[in-house]
């Protein structure tokens, strides 16, 4: 058996106020778990993107939490779970007054390739190849190479 506390979590905010991650401290082999409190205007992510190999589970603790997929938006209310499939683009965010807690799980863990809705402006391409660096995030078009950094 594996415990950690959320207050004994080191917070690594990047879009986030506060994003901990679980899955290391846990040992969790086959998943992957953090937690999430979004203040007023923050979002899990910081834009609409999609694990092609992974599928996100969000439980909503408290507040509400809005999320956008291409087609559609959706508020995730306190005690409410969403689920997105593989491939699937995402972004939640905290649009309300109120802050937001909350758990986000996604399985396997090992998410594959990440992509950002965001089209490139220097071919068209509808996606980037997202990367997470030390110092941000990194965005590749797979067309043409172009990197946005963020």
């Amino acid at each position: 058996m594996d415990h950690v506390s959320l207050e004994d979590m080191e917070n690594h905010p990047r879009v986030a106020d506060v994003q901990k991650h679980a899955t290391e401290p846990l040992n969790l082999a086959d998943m992957a778990l953090n937690y999430y409190e979004l203040a007023p205007g923050d979002s899990f992510s910081g834009g609409l993107h999609t694990h092609m190999n992974q599928e996100e589970v969000f439980l909503v603790m408290e507040g509400t939490a809005t999320f956008q997929t291409k087609d559609d938006e959706i508020e995730v209310g306190a005690n409410e779970i969403v689920r997105f499939a593989p491939g699937e683009y995402q972004e939640g965010r905290n649009d309300g007054d109120e802050r937001v807690r909350a758990v986000a799980m996604g399985a396997p863990q090992d998410a594959g390739e990440t992509r950002s809705a965001l089209p490139c402006q220097e071919c068209g391409a509808e996606y980037h190849i997202v990367e997470i660096t030390a110092d941000g995030v990194e965005l590749t078009c797979p067309e043409c190479g172009n990197e946005v950094e963020m």
